[in-house]
């Protein structure tokens, strides 16, 4: 359950490289939260579960949140006026994002109790669902959203919402 493989952010001067790298990073962060039923079922709560819990609370908790901000206050914006697709596009990821929330909301309290994990029989469904939705989210946003937004958003844009989302994470 290493967390070796989840990449370092880019420069905010490149945020759309910014948001994929989170985009990244949460998937790692999904891998880790899969793998601890069966860690759970071999080892018990051992440093390592206990490690992994913390740190997947924590990045779920904080970074993807800020990186939920980033998309709808700072990018959503800039591309919901471009044409009547990207606004279904920006309203279906906007749905994905409450979505995650639910999910997110009925996850955390079971991860916040780590003792009661392993004998817990809704934890690895509401963890897989919840990773599920997120690879699904993902996989969307970098396909099209992401691949769009670098034709479209223009680079003075680019450097106002690299400020703003270097601002949120001082301020968070």
């Amino acid at each position: 359950m290493s967390e070796s493989l989840i990449p370092q952010l880019p420069d905010f001067d490149d945020p759309l490289a910014v948001l994929e790298a989170c985009h990244q990073r949460m998937l790692a962060q999904c891998d880790i939260l899969e793998k601890l039923p069966d860690h759970l079922a071999a080892n018990g709560l051992d440093d390592e579960a206990r490690n992994a819990v913390r740190r997947i609370v924590t990045y779920f908790s904080t970074s993807a949140l800020q990186h939920h901000q980033d998309e709808e206050q700072d990018l959503f914006p800039l591309l919901n006026r471009q044409s009547l697709k990207l606004a279904d596009l920006v309203h279906r990821l906007k749905q994905d994002h409450r979505r995650l929330d639910a999910l997110w909301a009925q996850l955390l309290p079971l991860l916040k109790a780590p003792a009661g994990l392993s004998e817990n029989p809704d934890f690895a469904s509401r963890a897989a669902a919840f990773c599920n939705a997120c690879r699904e989210h993902v996989q969307l946003e970098n396909s099209e959203l992401l691949s769009l937004a670098r034709h479209i958003v223009s680079q003075s844009q680019l450097q106002d919402m690299g400020r703003a989302m270097a601002r949120r994470r001082q301020a968070g």
